[in-house]
């Protein structure tokens, strides 16, 4: 049986409780939309596999809460993520002042290599905006970021703000790409994230390469 895909890792999603994290993931791996969606308890994740550049990358996407009390728990995940998003509302100012509190955070908790990018969500809510294009523009260039706006709802930006995650975490991770290419063996584990969701079903997967193991 032909592999499912060639390299697998982990994208995380951070931002403040209600910027739409969940909404942007449902989108993106299940192209729904809950607009009254329940807050999420601790971390959750799914799913979805992309084609890059003849590469097939399965992506793990973890989806964490904003939730101070929670964050304690969330932290423990940042180490072990190759891309994250943070996310903000632009309807809400407080959740674009707290991006900085986030970006610390990963820059303390997370690989030296993490790919980051800024999102500035709910963009269909335009009358009730109070961050402009321009200041999410200008904090994603201070810190060295792509920035894109997006929709849940309309499900503007969103493949393309993950794609984009995606191609950056490919291009920092090329070299080992090259590497590990022909080189992967068994010793990987590559099937644990597959069993957990019970897809594993033991084909060929000698050519398959495991990102997040480079940071576990």
């Amino acid at each position: 049986m032909a592999k499912q895909y060639d390299v697998l890792f982990r994208l995380l999603l951070l931002g403040d409780s209600g910027v739409g994290k969940t909404c942007l993931l449902c989108r993106f791996t299940d192209n729904e939309f809950h607009p009254s969606h329940i807050s999420t308890i601790g971390v959750d994740f799914k799913m979805k596999t992309l084609e890059i550049d003849g590469i097939k990358v399965r992506i793990q996407i973890w989806d964490t809460a904003g939730q101070e009390r929670y964050q304690t728990i969330t932290k423990q995940y940042y180490r072990r993520a190759q891309g994250i998003f943070l996310v903000y509302d632009i309807t809400s100012e407080r959740s674009f002042q707290h991006i900085m509190k986030w970006a610390s955070d990963v820059d303390e908790y997370a690989p030296e290599k993490v790919q980051k990018i800024l999102v500035g969500n709910k963009s269909d809510e335009e009358q009730k905006r109070q961050v402009a294009t321009e200041q999410g523009d200008k904090l994603a260039k201070a810190y060295g970021m792509d920035f894109f706006e997006t929709s849940a709802f309309t499900n503007h930006n969103i493949t393309e703000s993950f794609t984009r995650l995606a191609e950056l975490v490919l291009q920092a991770n090329k070299k080992d790409l090259d590497l590990l290419g022909g080189s992967i063996n068994e010793e990987l584990n590559l099937a644990v994230l597959e069993e957990q969701e019970g897809l594993y079903n033991g084909s060929d997967d000698t050519n398959l390469i495991w990102l997040s193991i480079k940071f576990s």
